[in-house]
Formats: C-alpha cells, structure tokens, sequence
C-alpha cells in the first residue's frame, strides 16, 4: 500500500492543485498507483503519468477525462458503482469466513473455502497483481505491488486465505481515500478559476458588444457595471471610480481610481458605471498571473519520495531474491532435500518479509498528529506536512486576515484644540452614514446610536476624497486630508504624518479634528511572534498590499524585525523565492486569494481558515480552522511528537520484522511467527500512535 503519510498522498493533493485554464480536470502526477497501471489509456486517474517533458509547453489534452466534464468522482474501482462496493464486499466475505472458520463449520472447507475467501481477494486484489505486471515494461520491477502480490499469493499458497485478503484489502481501502483527497481538490480548484469574469462588454462604434475576454483587443473601450468584475487590465476613462481590489491585493479597504489610473482584472466595480481603456490581453492580466502562479509555484514544489517506495527498490529484490535462494541453495547443501519443505519456508520468508506492519506504522503515527491536529484547530491535508513543519526555520505571514483581525475599526478619535469631541463624533458619524465606503461604516459603527436622528442633507460625495453635506444645519466634511485642501480648511500639519487610514473632519469651514480608521491585531498574534521565535523559528517576516507605513507599524508592534508592504502577489512571491534560494525551509501563512500563489510556492503553505478564501484554503497544505496565528506554533509542537511516534514505530517493525525473517529462514518460524511480525507489530503501533491523542498540545 502507497503510505498515507508519505508523499505519494501529498503529491496527488499537490498536482490536483495545479491550474490549468484550459482543463482543469487533467491531473499530473509521477506516482504509479494501481489505478493508472490498470487504466494506462490516458483516464484522469490517479498516478497516470502524463507529466509533460522538462521545457515542454503543457499538452492541453494530457490526462484529459473521457467522461462528463463535471464528473470529478466518476469511480476507479470495479464497475460503474461507489468505488467502496467491491471493498465492502470483500470485507463481508472476509470477516464471514473467519467467523465459520472459528466455528469450524464443516461445509466450509477444501474448495469451499478456497472460493470464498478467492473471490474476496480478487475483488481488491487484481488490480494491484495488474499493476505489478504493468510496471514491468518501465523497468519498475521491484516496487510495492510486487512484493504485495508475491506476498499474499504466497499467504494463499500456504493456507492462510485470510491473511493474503486482509493485505490486499487494507491496501485498497488507502487507495480509496486517496483518490478521494484528490477528486476533493479538483472541485474546489474550480473556485480560483471562478474569480475570473466569463465575459465583457466593450464599446465599439458607440454600441455595447459582450465578448469573452479572450476576444477583446488591447484598445478596447471595457464598460464595468457597479457590482462587475472587470475582466482585463486597462486605465479608467471616467473621472473616479472606487473598486474593491481584495482579490488582488488581500486587503478590506477598496481603492479609488483616477482618471488615467490603471485598473486590474479581479477588481470589482463598487459604485458608479465605470469605462476603463484595455491596455493587456486576456493570458498577460495580473489575475491570469495570479493563476498560472499558482500553477507555477506547485510544480516547484521538492516532491520527496515516499519512504516505503524508496525502500522497497531495496527491500522487495533482497526479499525475492533470498527467498528464492532459501528454496534453490538447499538442494545443493542438505541432505534429503525435500522441496515442499523448503517451498514452505520460503513462503513463510515472504508472508514475514510482507511489508504491511511497516506500511501501517508509518501512517498509524501520522494519523495521531493529524487527529491531535485537528482538535486543536489545526487541518493538516497530508501527513507529509507534518515532517516538513517540524523542519521549517523561516515563517513569512500576510497582515490582514491574518496578524490582523481583517476588520476596520476606529482606533483614535482626536479632536481638533478646544472642540467638542462629542460633536465630532455625531456630526461625522451622521454624514458617513450617507456613505456605503468600509471606513464609512467603520466611523458609523462607532459612533453607534448618536449618528441617528440627526437631519442629514444636500450630501455631495467627492470622489476620492469624502462626504459634504448639511448635517443639524452645519456645513461639514469628511474624508481625507485632500478634501479639507480642495475646500482651503487649514489643518495641523501633524495631521498629514498619521499612518493609518483617517477621517478628518470639519464644521462651518473649520477643521474639527480626525479619526483614526485601522485593521487591528489578533489578541495573539503577538504571543504567535513570541512562540516561533522560542520555538526555533530564526527569521519572521510580514509581507502584506498595504501601505508600507502601516505594515511597519504593525510589525514593530508585533516584534516583527522584518516587513515589506504595498507588495502585489508577483513581489510576495519574489520574496519567498529570494528566501528559498538562500536554503531555508519556509513556511507563508495568508488568507486571501492573491496569497494563493506564495501558499503554493512555500514548502508549507498555511490559510487562515475562518476568513480565508476557498482558493488560498485549498491551495494551502495546512489550514487554522481558528484563525488564531499562535496555532503554527502548535503545529510544530504536534509534528515533532509525530515525528517521534513515528519513529518509533519504523524501528519497531523493522526490529521484529528482522527477527522473525532470520526464524522463518531457519525454518524456526511458522505462520502464527510470520503472523505476528505482520498483525502483531501492527497492533502495538496502534497503541503507540494513540499516544499522540492522549498528549497536550
């Protein structure tokens, strides 16, 4: 069986997670699992290799599905059924025929039982027997499946039926849930592509056309309806317009554009009809970057192979080839040579040297920390992760949504020398609520029940620069300090130093005073900061879209010593790059959908899972269901105790494993031997892995 814990898991989580624009349902993977040996004809199935050579443009065919496009769980086992049916039959038949072995029911032997327990095998096993043969044109000869298949023919060979269909029916189970983790990833992929608008309407000959993006020509004149994705870059034509640019930059506060100021696909049109000027083809956009980056970033990921591959090309022709040995070398040296007995012994060499204890260990350990994880708000998607987060000694953490808690709040209310701070408060808060902006609404919240009531009219909003109006029959402004200077209301020059975002105010033409409008930290996002660095973690760095001022404030704050911001998700990524060249083991931690790129570069991609978006949750390898930062700091401690278990388990099995091998070849081990250096070593690494659960994190 593929280990779970290995890479060969991670690996079909990390392909499915590639992008492809023209077919999303085509999936990469290196790793030969039954399933592609017994479907070699091109079916998107799990392990089927249809990897493109290195500097080879992607075939758009490659993988391709033969069914219904949608159909993401069409079944890869027998028949057109669940893929859980023969499985589940095969476990009935086996559990039914220790039952009327116990109770030694006399029909039930000789041919009878041979039968049953035949049809058992065959249910989940000839697959795997097809794979075996169907890796031998490569050259991959010594692999898994043929030591599986010698293993449990030989079991049947000897008698012990239940033994070759337990084997063989674990190890389908495991292919089961993979290929479940992988069809998981290909749906939700689907929500990254769904950023992107379907369509256009562009402005030709003084009529509206609707085009795919794909049709419009750079020059275009793009019309974007409030509430519509724009679907190309371009430079707005009309004189502002405000745009959310969340998908883009990750941050809550929407940006108002100029005329003459470049507009990126992805945004999305809040306010007024805005007409925007092409100036790039659909496949060079900042949102099709975003995506091929995505798709980019994953196939740079390391993919270390998975340890019971890479010793079984060690084991599995050792194994064979001694036990071959152990029927030939005696006819040479013993006296009566009797070729049943010797026959036998090598099959009990082979049942022994079966290598299910060791493949249950593995993952046994990491399904404990996995499942210790999860109670405490921590989802590991492959147990790989868990190797690497113990090994990481760089974090590198988006801001907002993330140290932050992604929400606009008034921090700071200053009045203006010998103003009423009451009055502040009610007159501005009464004219923000004629405003639908998120600082607007932040001031309105704070402000609360005295903004209401309060007669608010003649409102005029000044693009880019805030709210006039009558409010109690007082003229007033808010906004930003160009709308005090473009109505010549003098101001402190302090003013102008404030970092975060500000709502200043003025009544009668007189400057009133400010508000301080900011995203504030998590109440542990600087316990988080304290942990890694006491934890190993040598180098903590923020990067983050916003402004630059901000991003430092907050990081000195934290006790951040590094930060960047005012960064699009290209620059992210450089950083990540930069930092991965000079060989450190990195992990990023974001929420928003332009972090889905660097989730997917970073040896450990980390979302935020409360206010993530879908494509950075499933773009990312580890996801906090809490939104809590200090959780990376759990999450190493529960690999390292992973790490350990696991461990722990691998000597175990190989020591018994080891033992019993030398026994078996001197004929002093017979099955019930063989069957505990398999079951036996299983059961006691099951008790071990339960530790994990019962530790506190």
């Amino acid at each position: 069986m593929p280990d779970p814990s290995s890479q060969n898991t991670n690996e079909e989580l990390n392909t499915a997670k590639q992008v492809n624009l023209t077919n999303v349902g085509a999936l990469n993977r290196e790793q030969l699992t039954p399933n592609a040996a017994a479907h070699p004809q091109g079916h998107d199935v799990p392990g089927h290799d249809h990897a493109p050579a290195a500097n080879t443009k992607p075939d758009a065919h490659a993988g391709h599905d033969h069914g219904a496009e949608d159909d993401d769980d069409h079944d890869h086992g027998a028949g057109d059924g669940s893929p859980y049916l023969w499985p589940g039959v095969s476990l009935a038949l086996l559990l039914s025929g220790i039952a009327l072995n116990y109770f030694d029911v006399t029909w039930f032997a000789g041919y009878v039982r041979l039968l049953w327990y035949g049809v058992a095998f065959l249910l989940v096993g000839w697959k795997v027997m097809k794979a075996a043969v169907l890796s031998v044109p490569s050259g991959n000869i010594f692999n898994e499946f043929l030591l599986m298949s010698l293993a449990t023919l030989g079991a049947f060979a000897i008698g012990e039926y239940p033994e070759g269909v337990a084997v063989m029916l674990f190890y389908t189970v495991g292919e089961l849930f993979q290929d479940a983790a992988v069809n998981r990833a290909k749906r939700s992929i689907r929500a990254l592509l769904e950023i992107q608008a379907t369509e256009v309407t562009i402005v030709r000959n003084g009529s509206n056309l609707v085009l795919a993006p794909e049709q419009v020509q750079i020059g275009d004149l793009m019309e974007v309806k409030p509430g519509e994705k724009v679907a190309l870059d371009g430079t707005l034509q009309t004189p502002a317009a405000s745009f959310n640019t969340a998908a883009l930059t990750g941050e809550s506060a929407p940006q108002t554009k100029q005329a003459g100021e470049t507009v990126l696909a992805g945004m999305i049109n809040l306010e007024t009809l805005a007409r925007v000027q092409v100036t790039a083809a659909f496949q060079d956009t900042q949102l099709s970057k975003i995506l091929s980056m995505v798709q980019d970033a994953v196939g740079r990921k390391a993919k270390t192979q998975q340890f019971i591959t890479r010793f079984a090309k060690t084991y599995t022709p050792i194994v064979v080839a001694l036990a071959a040995l152990l029927v030939l070398v005696p006819y040479f040296v013993v006296e009566n040579y009797v070729f049943r007995d010797w026959l036998y012994r090598a099959l009990v060499f082979l049942v022994i040297s079966c290598p299910c204890a060791l493949v249950v260990s593995i993952p046994l350990g990491y399904f404990g920390g996995i499942g210790a994880a999860s109670r405490a708000g921590i989802l590991f998607k492959g147990s790989n992760f868990l190797d690497v987060m113990r090994e990481l000694d760089t974090v590198v953490m988006d801001k907002t949504g993330t140290l932050t808690q992604g929400v606009f709040a008034v921090q700071q209310v200053q009045p203006a020398a010998g103003a009423d701070v009451g009055q502040l408060l009610r007159l501005v808060g009464a004219l923000e609520t004629k405003s639908t902006h998120p600082i607007a609404k932040a001031v309105v919240t704070h402000v609360g029940a005295a903004a209401t009531g309060v007669a608010v009219e003649n409102v005029e909003e000044i693009a880019g620069h805030g709210l006039r109006g009558r409010v109690d029959g007082r003229d007033v402004l808010a906004g930003n300090t160009k709308l005090l200077r473009k109505f010549d209301v003098a101001y402190p020059a302090e003013v102008d130093q404030v970092v975060d975002s500000i709502v200043v105010g003025a009544v009668d033409g007189q400057y009133a005073g400010y508000l301080t409008v900011a995203d504030a930290p998590k109440p542990d996002a600087a316990q988080a900061v304290r942990e890694l660095k006491s934890d190993g973690i040598t180098k903590l760095v923020m990067l983050s879209g916003d402004k630059d001022s901000i991003v430092q404030r907050v990081a000195q704050e934290l006790g951040i010593s590094e930060a960047h911001g005012g960064l699009l998700p290209e620059d992210k990524a450089r950083y990540v790059q930069q930092y991965k060249a000079e060989g450190r083991k990195l992990a990023f931690v974001g929420d928003g959908v332009n972090d889905a790129p660097v989730v997917a570069l970073a040896d450990v991609g980390i979302a935020m899972g409360g206010l993530g978006s879908d494509a950075t949750i499933e773009t990312a390898d580890v996801v906090i269901q809490t939104d809590h930062p200090s959780k990376i700091a759990t999450a190493r401690r529960i690999a390292r105790a992973t790490h350990s278990v696991v461990w722990q388990n691998i000597w175990l099995a190989f020591g018994v494993k080891a033992v019993v091998l030398a026994l078996g070849a001197g004929g002093l081990a017979t099955m019930w031997e063989a069957v505990f250096a398999d079951v036996g070593v299983a059961l006691l690494a099951i008790l071990n892995a339960v530790r994990i659960q019962r530790i506190k994190f």
